[in-house]
């Protein structure tokens, strides 16, 4: 296992990880599904130990992930092994009796909470989980206050942001200054990454690390799907109502996994690796955190560790997935 550090911090982590959103289950947020089908406690904990036992040293959790179950569930799992490995969690989604999720007293509440979920004096990596500071952002420079407040009190190690374009990354990196940056970023669409970019201009302006999840886009960049019999979810699974399950949608991505298959092979193992190498081979990348349920699915995505993609293979995935492909 490769490692590499966090923007200027000290804190090297796994260049992959795991993420923990799958561990909360069924859920539901404001009335709308906003988790995953339940997982096997066990299936989940063979999982992580196998894991921790390959090299990976990062699990990325959120206080919305089971409302607190993924947490918990992480710390039961670990056990004495938790201070091995480093931990990020997030507060922005699960408002609770707040009016907004980010009201300061909120953050420093969720913090606290999130700390006896994962049963752990301290975060290493706390994220404000979106970019949604309220209207006109009214939220935006008490929330920056209470959580360098919480850094400096110990709480938490680093800061990160959580965000889902390039206008919110653009506003809140000056005023948050996180030591990384994460959204969902795959083959698909790396649109964070590419050089050019808004975004990446600023991952090299103020030298912030990014951490991609869904880096096999939930599935979909292994062939899973097909047009023919799209899957279906249960209520309280978020993709139930996900635009990306759409038979539209697998139609379209279907002659470009066709393509990938043709020039690596049609594998699960083969295509995971060139799913994840894909996104480190961007040296601004620190780690990719892939979702799990099982054993099964760790050892295919911890297989394509230490196989980084050459310059030939990288251009091919790329072209596959340019636009007007």
């Amino acid at each position: 296992m490769n490692y590499r550090k966090l923007g200027k911090t000290e804190l090297e982590i796994s260049e992959i990880g795991l993420g923990c959103w799958t561990m909360g289950g069924l859920n539901w947020v404001d009335g709308r599904p906003n988790g995953w089908a339940n997982v096997d406690e066990e299936e989940v904990k063979a999982a992580i130990h196998y894991a921790i036992d390959q090299g990976v040293t990062h699990f990325d959790n959120a206080d919305v992930y089971g409302n607190g179950r993924a947490e918990m569930m992480l710390a039961r799992i670990l056990g004495n092994q938790t201070n091995k490995v480093s931990i990020a969690t997030k507060v922005g989604w699960f408002r609770g009796t707040a009016e907004h999720a980010y009201e300061p007293a909120h953050i420093r509440h969720q913090c606290e909470q999130s700390l006896i979920n994962l049963k752990r004096d301290y975060i290493d990596l706390y994220y404000f989980h979106h970019g949604d500071f309220g209207r006109s952002d009214t939220y935006l420079d008490d929330a920056v206050a209470v959580m360098y407040k919480l850094k400096e009190e110990g709480k938490i190690r680093y800061i990160g942001q959580s965000a889902y374009s390039h206008d919110d990354f653009v506003k809140l990196i000056p005023k948050v200054k996180p030591d990384t940056l994460q959204s969902s970023a795959n083959a698909i669409d790396d649109k964070f990454l590419r050089e050019g970019t808004p975004t990446r201009k600023m991952l090299d302006e103020y030298g912030i690390s990014f951490i991609a999840f869904s880096p096999l886009a939930q599935g979909l960049l292994l062939g899973k799907y097909s047009k023919e019999n799209p899957p279906k979810f249960e209520p309280g699974d978020h993709r139930e109502l996900a635009p990306r399950f759409s038979i539209e949608n697998l139609t379209k991505l279907e002659p470009k996994i066709k393509a990938l298959k043709e020039k690596f092979g049609d594998s699960q193992e083969v295509l995971t690796r060139v799913a994840l190498q894909y996104l480190l081979v961007y040296k601004q990348t620190a780690a990719v955190i892939p979702g799990f349920r099982s054993l099964a699915q760790v050892k295919m995505n911890l297989n394509a560790a230490d196989k980084p993609l050459t310059a030939d293979e990288y251009a091919f995935v790329r072209t596959v997935f340019a636009e007007g492909n």
